[in-house]
């Protein structure tokens, strides 16, 4: 199986550059915007994007995100949106898109069609931050199939045997959460991110991982790129985007970035 997300993190890394993974909700505040929105992430700086799925249970986001999919929500977002953003934006930008869900949308809408639509725009894979990979014997096959990327968690409080089963079973990283509980900007990011990535690494020699929740700062992104194989910010680009539109989040993007290129 390839994976379009891997060759990018790894490229850069031997390269002796860093990642920056960036997030935004699909349909926020309308598609278009979003749409435009991502693509302008993409060509400033954001080597893999994650692309929000709107949902109205979302656990584990932050208050800034959760405004903003609400926002998506109210202003009309349907889940099959989601691959109409995903075609647009890889119809524009050669960058990997992952699709980030709760698991019980893409249930509903069935799991291969979910997988079909997704390879059919383009999209790189999934990111599941409620799906376990013990619950994930249908979409391991199915992602297979589709040869789509999957990212499952690493957390804390994974045992050394869950975070084994959590790198042999991803593909394209494994997402290090740096805290437990919900995302959103700190102004440190937990010493916990480190401890996560030491287990991913004694669990696997190969596995990407990359650290998320409560990374906001140009130096977060540099510091966590000297232990990891990328940051993974949300918030702090959402919140650009919620006080300046495309061109704030252009410019915020470019600032994450900037240091990470040789």
């Amino acid at each position: 199986m390839s994976s379009k997300t891997s060759a990018v993190l790894k490229a850069n890394k031997e390269a002796g550059n860093g990642n920056l993974i960036g997030y935004f909700p699909a349909g926020y505040p309308t598609l278009e915007k979003s749409i435009e929105a991502s693509i302008a992430m993409c060509e400033n700086g954001v080597d893999v994007l994650e692309l929000g799925v709107p949902y109205s249970d979302p656990v584990m986001d932050g208050i800034v995100i959760q405004e903003a999919t609400q926002e998506a929500l109210e202003n009309g977002f349907k889940l099959k949106q989601t691959f109409d953003a995903v075609r647009a934006i890889t119809a524009k930008v050669d960058t990997p898109v992952l699709v980030m869900t709760y698991w019980n949308p893409v249930i509903q809408y069935g799991i291969e069609n979910f997988a079909r639509d997704l390879a059919e725009a383009g999209g790189a894979g999934l990111i599941t931050p409620d799906l376990i990979p013990d619950e994930a014997k249908e979409w391991l096959e199915i992602s297979d199939k589709y040869d789509l990327d999957r990212v499952f968690l690493g957390t804390p409080s994974s045992s050394p045997e869950r975070m084994k089963t959590a790198c042999d079973l991803s593909r394209g990283f494994v997402y290090a959460v740096s805290t437990m509980g919900i995302t959103g900007a700190r102004a440190e990011v937990d010493a916990n991110a480190r401890k996560v990535v030491a287990k991913v690494r004694e669990a696997s020699s190969t596995a990407n991982t990359a650290v998320g929740i409560g990374i906001s700062t140009a130096d977060q992104v540099v510091e966590v790129n000297s232990y990891s194989d990328g940051a993974i910010v949300g918030s702090a680009f959402v919140r650009a985007f919620a006080e300046g539109g495309v061109e704030a989040l252009a410019a915020k993007t470019q600032e994450l970035s900037a240091r990470l290129k040789k």
